[in-house]
């Protein structure tokens, strides 16, 4: 039976900077990773049919994709399908690297707009280390954005943004709107070890190069030197608990179907708000027959998922939409709450390549020309004359919009598996509609000869948020300002479920520069933590 210090459920994203942190400090730590190690000379960037794969097992739904590692999820009642990966890095593997921050009215939206709930923190308390995981995972970016709050250089001069982005940003100039070169977790050159983009373009398929940042190459490694220990194809049940209530570890499931309960003082979950709510729902017990840590009956609710929108310029001219896949330059011009508006709170726009010729003929961006005669000539006429404004919604916490165990359904250990029931708010809907306008409206006045709208798209769901929320009050939240739950006070919370509100920004670089803050937190009050023994 294994024992350590701490033990981390999920390697990715948050639990690569969870356990390094605490290796670094000494501790005795033990991740359970129900993936594996990504083999980066098996990622489709390094065939021609990476488009084609993109959309099979290299695909980000987990139902669809149906990997051994994989567990399926009921999205029957979902707008919007649940995008994951599981494995060494996490969904990272598989992101586009576009890192924004939350800006500081994101914390504060029930006291600016009455919505929502205020965070128990600020975007000051956090700058510190956003600043830290910025120069942990190799950004890339240009200090000096008027949207958010003075502060440090980015460790690397920003990706180049192409022709392209550059007519877009002239466009905003003329229509006095912001726009902003975009921050990537992308080596613009070598760093620490690892090589600069090599701009194959196909960074949601993986980088082969090692250049987007994910914590199978940014922080693993340095954790395991430091004496972490790793056990990858061990797929978490439950979190076990002695009588006083106290995490006491956790029973797993390895590859051969072989049972394992691993031991620990203290338990952090980094399994993904959708992989977290699973779990601690699935560990009910007499003593927590609601699930583990519930008594406030939101385990499971509030999931955020961020509605998105595509809205696609085409030109006459070829426009250099190449090199990375995340965002070339940003808009934040319709971010905050105008009480002129029909909705509250915003969007935030991302321009982005429209990819290769795959893409160019789907049905979506080609309306009636994907076949038949004239199909070579729409695919020249498409094919590297198209940029795309990507619009993130904010979306409201709605408890209604929840993770619950399925009834019938399981993953191929027989554990029970999620449902997710999720609906898209009348707010949502108008706060898109509204920004599908403008961005229709931008490419105008770049001019582009037409455009095409994908609103509210299925297979959207990469920004999992919720289920799981900070705050000080243990009636109305899981865990505190710290990620540390009311309920069991040597059971933390590490991912995004913890998010109170969503923002309308890609969320991994607040992900982990929270779980940084809490968990340094954790090691500075070790003394006064209370375990089992």
């Amino acid at each position: 039976m294994e024992h350590a210090d701490v033990l981390v459920v999920g390697a990715g994203a948050s639990g690569g900077v969870v356990t390094g942190a605490l290796a670094d400090a000494g501790f005795d730590v033990l991740c359970l990773e129900q993936g594996h190690w990504p083999d980066r000379t098996d990622f489709p960037a390094l065939r021609p049919t990476y488009e084609l794969e993109a959309r099979g097992g290299w695909g980000g739904n987990p139902t669809l994709r149906g990997r051994p590692e994989d567990y399926p999820v009921n999205e029957t009642g979902s707008d919007i399908a649940t995008l994951m990966y599981n494995g060494v890095g996490g969904s990272m593997v598989l992101y586009a690297a576009d890192w924004p921050r939350l800006l500081p009215s994101d914390f504060r939206t029930n006291a600016l707009d009455g919505v929502g709930d205020d965070w128990p923190l600020t975007y000051r308390d956090l700058q510190p280390f956003y600043e830290r995981t910025d120069r942990a995972f190799g950004v890339s970016g240009l200090a000096g954005d008027t949207s958010i709050p003075e502060g440090g250089e980015y460790p690397l001069p920003p990706l180049p943004i192409g022709d392209g982005a550059l007519r877009m940003a002239r466009a905003h100039d003329r229509l006095k709107w912001h726009w902003w070169p975009a921050p990537n977790a992308v080596l613009s050159r070598p760093y620490q070890g690892r090589n600069a983009c090599a701009h194959y373009g196909s960074c949601m398929q993986g980088c082969p190069e090692g250049a987007k940042a994910s914590t199978d190459v940014t922080h693993w490694p340095n954790a395991i030197k430091a004496g972490a220990r790793l056990i990858t194809g061990a797929r978490v049940a439950r979190i076990l608990t002695d009588a006083k209530g106290l995490a006491v570890g956790a029973e797993y499931v390895d590859t051969e179907g072989k049972w394992h309960v691993a031991r620990a003082d203290v338990v952090i979950l980094a399994a993904n708000s959708v992989g977290t709510a699973r779990i601690l729902l699935n560990s009910a017990s007499p003593r927590f027959p609601h699930g583990l840590a519930n008594s406030s009956g939101l385990v499971g609710k509030r999931l955020m998922v961020h509605p998105f929108a595509n809205v696609t310029g085409y030109f006459d001219e070829p426009v250099d939409a190449g090199g990375h896949v995340g965002a070339k330059i940003v808009s934040y011009e319709f971010y905050e709450t105008d009480p002129d508006r029909d909705f509250v709170r915003g969007a935030k726009w991302s321009l982005a390549p429209t990819g290769g010729p795959l893409n160019a003929a789907l049905p979506a961006r080609a309306g009636n020309s994907v076949w038949g005669k004239d199909h070579h000539a729409h695919v020249r006429a498409h094919l590297g004359h198209s940029l795309s404004w990507c619009i993130f919604g904010e979306d409201l916490p709605d408890e209604g919009n929840r993770v619950e165990i399925d009834d019938s359904l399981t993953d191929s250990s027989g554990i029970p598996a999620p449902k997710v029931t999720y609906r898209v708010g009348e707010n949502s809907r108008r706060l898109l509609d509204f920004n599908i306008e403008r961005a229709q409206r931008s490419f105008a006045e770049a001019g582009a000869h037409r455009t095409a709208v994908e609103s509210l798209m299925r297979f959207s769901g990469w920004h999992l948020l919720g289920t799981a929320r900070m705050g000080d009050d243990p009636a109305t939240s899981v865990v505190d300002g710290w990620g540390r739950a009311h309920d069991v006070p040597n059971l933390y919370l590490a991912d995004g479920s913890v998010f109170v509100t969503s923002g309308a920004v890609n969320p991994t670089s607040t992900i982990v520069s929270l779980a940084l803050r809490n968990t340094e937190h954790l090691i500075e009050n070790r003394r006064e933590q209370r375990t089992p023994r």
